[in-house]
């Protein structure tokens, strides 16, 4: 059964049959990967993958040992995924194919707002935007009355820290921060805002710690590695 906020899946073979199918997944799959890099038609690839792939194939086939079939899965789940691949886009920061790992970081960022009711997602996008429009103080009273109903969403805690940092509130974004973390490891957004704000503190060791776990997640941030050999040196 796909998970709460998911784009339906149409699926295409069920039951025994789905044995046999599955020998002839991954070349399918890539193929459609392949169509994609050659038209550049994003929208005609998610339909195709959704019209034969599950959430729980498409989970399946991020270990796959064909590298354009975790390439696809790494994108398309960016779109169609559920909060519930979290920790699979998470897993897939490590991949070994740097088109992979780059495709993961994009599409667990997408997910990371998937969590919760629609209503609270629809709260959350209204926080984001008054967030967007400088309007940080809005934000973070919204983010506290949705919070208040639903203590366990991270993305809103984590909006809610962006905010309480532009509000110069720093010890509480990262009090914010630590709690994302807990609630999702793989945010690694959250460790780094964490390292900007004990900067603003003064506080470096405590912002190298952050910046550092922040790479330990996702070892793809550059612009982190870069920022975090200024600060040592």
């Amino acid at each position: 059964m796909i998970g709460k906020g998911a784009v339906p899946f149409i699926i295409a073979v069920t039951g025994r049959d789905t044995l046999e199918f599955d020998t002839l997944t991954i070349p399918r799959l890539a193929s459609f990967y392949l169509d994609y890099l050659k038209n550049h038609d994003m929208t005609a690839f998610v339909n195709q993958v959704c019209r034969y792939y599950s959430q729980s194939t498409l989970v399946r086939l991020a270990s796959s040992l064909q590298i354009d079939t975790r390439r696809a899965v790494a994108l398309v789940l960016g779109f169609v995924g559920t909060y519930e691949v979290n920790s699979v886009l998470g897993d897939m920061l490590h991949d070994p194919d740097r088109s992979v790992r780059l495709y993961a970081e994009g599409s667990i960022k997408s997910v990371w707002p998937r969590d919760g009711s629609e209503e609270h997602r629809q709260q959350l996008r209204e926080i984001m935007r008054l967030i967007g429009n400088q309007r940080f103080a809005d934000a973070v009273r919204l983010a506290n009355n949705l919070l208040d109903e639903n203590p366990l969403f991270a993305e809103v805690r984590n909006q809610r820290a962006i905010a309480l940092f532009a509000l110069g509130e720093f010890q509480d974004a990262i009090e914010d921060g630590e709690i994302v973390l807990d609630l999702n490891p793989y945010h690694f957004g959250a460790a780094i805002g964490m390292g900007h704000a004990f900067l603003q503190l003064k506080e470096r060791d405590s912002a190298v710690v952050c910046f550092q776990h922040a790479l330990q997640i996702n070892p793809n941030l550059e612009s982190v590695r870069r920022h975090l050999e200024r600060i040592t040196q």
